[in-house]
């Protein structure tokens, strides 16, 4: 499905002739998912590579507890969520926008999504910076690899054939080029990490168990607060996530509702495939994390290596060149570029669809003409990798800029939290809410979410040392 040309072919246009009976069961599901894969490709990517491997390094195996908390604790407000967008056709930022209280044209969760959308600038230009990095030391344009001019020359290279590569936004393309970047890195890291107990960096069970005592190291804190915030599903994700379920169709096969039978039984069909989706990309993203994790844990940690600026990738490659050997460095090279190129993949396309959207909510364009919107989106998918690539050079740090941003998105967790709550009770079928066992999932998980989140700006603020 590409992006819209015609009113007749905009996924955000529900209409009768759009419906299409939902599949039933895995099998024939299987076709239909999809909008996972972007949001893993986004995942897999600086929250793995840099935020968790970086909290391994830091404090060993005594925060696994919280790395499984953090992958497992907001899927169900994802899926929450995205139910309500496959019922009313609306991606988030639409319905974030009528959330009370308002301030003028703009809702106050719509006002904390700017600060958020601020430090990002952080967060992705630190996966550029790490990209750029990696090729850097691949190929090394003027003999230092990591000299201002190699950077600087492998940035322009990565800005400029991103925005080649998305500008069509073609959904189909997104999806196939997320999928083939995701499964690059991640098996081979989840093989090496499961490799582990057989080399000198072995861990054992009694490590693992002692990472499930529910404690925080003194010290380790931020680092911690950024793991939560990046990993898993954050912010950003539980958002855009909302914008690949109508691009995929979900919204636009259930069809307009005119409150009839068919209708709730198609919403329920296709809520259904929605959460075989969720499913499929949480255990993409978990196994992935816990993998980059241990490897951290267990390689890192005991050599007292720790992740700083540009040195981040040499550092990293030492957990594959420690345990395989020398020859592992360019393979390891490779597939950072894969795996810090696909949230960068996902990132663009998805950013430049809020950015858009949250415009449209202060009247600078309108969201319903397709048109528009598309040139729109393409303009933003030209200019953000240009001001992302520009702001890594400016401050040449990955690891903090990919920090703060983490830290960002846990602080805005509880908005989107109370956003979902809002629309469930104000906009969703009482017919179409989710089961007993989902619903009660949802209450633990908004209110971990939250707590996490409240505990993330105190952090952060200095009251909790």
């Amino acid at each position: 499905m590409g992006a819209p040309n015609a009113t007749s072919d905009d996924p955000y246009l529900l209409t009768a002739d759009g419906i299409k009976e939902p599949p039933r069961g895995w099998k024939s599901s299987l076709r239909y998912l999809g909008p996972g894969l972007i949001v893993s490709a986004s995942i897999v990517g600086s929250g793995e590579l840099i935020a968790t491997t970086a909290l391994g390094a830091e404090v060993g195996f005594a925060l696994l507890w919280m790395v499984i908390l953090s992958t497992a604790v907001k899927v169900a407000v994802q899926a929450e969520l995205a139910r309500w967008t496959i019922i009313t056709g609306k991606p988030a930022l639409t319905g974030y926008n009528e959330v009370p209280p308002k301030i003028g044209r703009i809702g106050w969760i719509n006002l904390l999504w700017m600060l958020m959308a601020l430090s990002k600038l952080l967060q992705v230009g630190g996966i550029i910076g790490g990209t750029a990095v990696s090729l850097s030391m691949l190929v090394p344009v003027g003999g230092d690899p990591l000299g201002f001019t190699s950077l600087a020359v492998w940035t322009t290279i990565l800005v400029a054939g991103s925005i080649a590569l998305l500008y069509s936004n073609n959904y189909s393309l997104i999806e196939r080029g997320a999928f083939a970047l995701v499964a690059v890195f991640s098996v081979a890291t989840v093989v090496i990490a499961l490799g582990l107990p057989f080399t000198p960096f072995g861990y054992g069970g009694g490590d693992l168990l002692s990472g499930l005592t529910f404690t925080i190291p003194v010290g380790a804190i931020g680092a911690a607060v950024a793991m939560f915030g990046i990993t898993g599903v954050g912010a950003d994700e539980i958002t855009f996530y909302t914008y690949w379920c109508v691009e995929k169709g979900y919204a636009r096969w259930v069809g307009p509702n005119d409150g009839s039978e068919d209708w709730q039984r198609r919403a329920q069909g296709w809520i259904r495939v929605m959460y075989k989706d969720v499913f499929l990309s949480w255990v993409i993203y978990t196994f992935s994390t816990l993998a980059f994790f241990v490897m951290g844990a267990a390689v890192l940690h005991p050599q007292g290596l720790v992740l700083e600026g540009n040195a981040m990738i040499t550092t990293l490659s030492q957990m594959y060149t420690d345990v395989i050997g020398e020859w592992a460095a360019v393979g390891f090279l490779i597939g950072a570029i894969a795996v810090l190129g696909s949230t960068l993949w996902a990132a663009i396309p998805s950013w430049s669809r809020m950015y858009v959207n949250v415009l449209a909510t202060l009247g600078v364009l309108d969201w319903s003409d397709a048109r528009s919107r598309q040139k729109w989106i393409r303009g933003f998918t030209v200019g953000l990798p240009i001001v992302w690539g520009a702001t890594y050079l400016f401050i040449n740090s990955p690891v903090v800029m990919v920090q703060i941003g983490g830290i960002m998105t846990g602080i805005f967790l509880p908005a989107v939290v109370v956003a979902t709550w809002y629309l469930r009770n104000t906009q969703v079928d009482k017919r179409l809410h989710g089961s007993r066992a989902f619903n009660t999932l949802l209450v633990v998980s908004s209110v971990a979410i939250s707590l996490l989140g409240v505990y993330s700006l105190v952090s952060v603020f200095g009251v909790i040392d």
